[in-house]
């Protein structure tokens, strides 16, 4: 079937459901992007293609074997990636249509706070008083978080630094910020087991970066031995240089959180994530090319020729009446890509069987096919055969 005819036979359901994966498989590509469960995937992808090869080339050994490390695996990849599936179920929740504007609304931080920030930043790091600050993303925080006092205070100068003042019980604790309001403060982060990015940084740095590994949040660290503000987002860990750079930097997290909706939305939509949403579409269209339109039944014949086995010693087949039989074989497109037709054999057992002229009908079980298709006719499904002694 040519082009033009693949796409006449998608039709609309074919479409939206195309269209359904491929937001699905964009979503879990970006997701990967940012956690180490794509090695996982990637790798996880290759066995699979390997294991369809291996099926339509027919290795038995190596299809035994794949099969059974698969459902090893899977258990195994569930288990360790437990806390990243966690995580991206919460982002399908939290990035629906259903709460956008709920959260849109939380979420809005505003030229004011990002003032406050700053001026806070600077002055405990001209004092070097430690302190972990975390701005919420669009990601729930709450899962991660241990500990911790119900505070939902605005954001102040004055708050901040009766939170983190050297010697108060809530000093070595994170403090969380919703929008305008302190929600959470003096409560604990997960730690980060990346040593490279940490390199000879302390706890608060380990903590901050633990959290950007599981969230969009960003989380801001003043160092009490260096005096230095970092920054963790995304996983990544940068030192600002230049206190100038940290409204530039809040300014753009206020953004992507709280995108405005502008007339050039449809050009940014189709820029950002270009590469995942390309691959998405292609991976769905061949998924939806193998495993739905080469699903579909197809029919083909075959003429072979009969042969015979377990024929007493003394006889020999002298005639044969028809000479070849047709065999009709259905199955999935697919299951014909690597289709051998010396792999069909039509097959009789004549032991016993006395000289003369007989007849025999041919049954399905004399008929060897490939593992996937049916045998659908067989025409003529009877033959004669001239039996007569050997040297005769």
């Amino acid at each position: 079937m040519n082009f033009l005819g693949i796409l006449e036979s998608i039709g609309f359901s074919g479409f939206l459901d195309i269209a359904f994966m491929s937001i699905i498989i964009y979503l879990m590509l970006v997701w990967f992007k940012r956690t180490k469960a794509a090695f996982v995937v990637i790798g996880m992808f290759m066995f699979g293609g390997i294991y369809l090869l291996a099926r339509q080339l027919d290795l038995s050994l190596t299809i035994s074997v794949f099969q059974g490390f698969f459902a090893i695996i899977l258990i195994a990849v569930v288990i360790i990636f437990q806390e990243e599936i966690k995580h991206f179920l919460e982002q399908l929740a939290t990035r629906s249509m259903i709460t956008n504007f709920h959260v849109r609304k939380i979420l809005n931080g505003t030229q004011r706070e990002a003032d406050i920030l700053v001026r806070t930043l600077k002055s405990f790091a001209r004092a070097s008083i430690g302190a972990i600050i975390v701005l919420r993303g669009k990601d729930p925080v709450v899962r991660h978080v241990n500990g911790g006092v119900n505070l939902n205070g605005e954001v102040s100068e004055a708050l901040l630094g009766s939170i983190f003042m050297p010697g108060s019980p809530s000093h070595d604790g994170a403090a969380i910020i919703i929008g305008n309001r302190v929600s959470v403060f003096s409560c604990h982060l997960p730690l980060s087991k990346n040593i490279e990015k940490l390199q000879k940084t302390g706890t608060r740095h380990a903590a901050a970066l633990g959290l950007s590994e599981r969230t969009d949040a960003l989380c801001i660290v003043v160092s009490e031995e260096r005096g230095t503000v970092s920054i963790a987002r995304n996983g990544e860990m940068k030192v600002i240089q230049n206190f100038d750079e940290l409204p530039s930097i809040l300014d753009s997290f206020f953004r992507e959180i709280t995108p405005v909706v502008e007339s050039k939305s449809w050009r940014s939509f189709f820029s950002r994530n270009y590469r995942e949403k390309v691959l998405a579409v292609t991976v769905t269209s061949l998924l939806w090319f193998f495993f739905v339109h080469e699903a579909r039944i197809d029919y083909r014949t075959f003429s072979l020729p009969v042969k015979y086995e377990k024929l007493p010693p003394h006889l020999i087949v002298q005639e044969t009446e028809p000479i070849e039989i047709e065999i009709t074989l259905s199955g999935p497109r697919r299951a014909f890509y690597f289709f051998n037709q010396n792999r069909i054999a039509v097959s009789m057992n004549l032991s016993g069987i006395k000289k003369g002229l007989i007849k025999r009908t041919i049954s399905r079980s004399d008929v060897a096919a490939p593992e996937g298709l049916l045998i659908e006719n067989i025409q003529p499904n009877q033959i004669s055969l001239r039996i007569s002694e050997e040297g005769r």
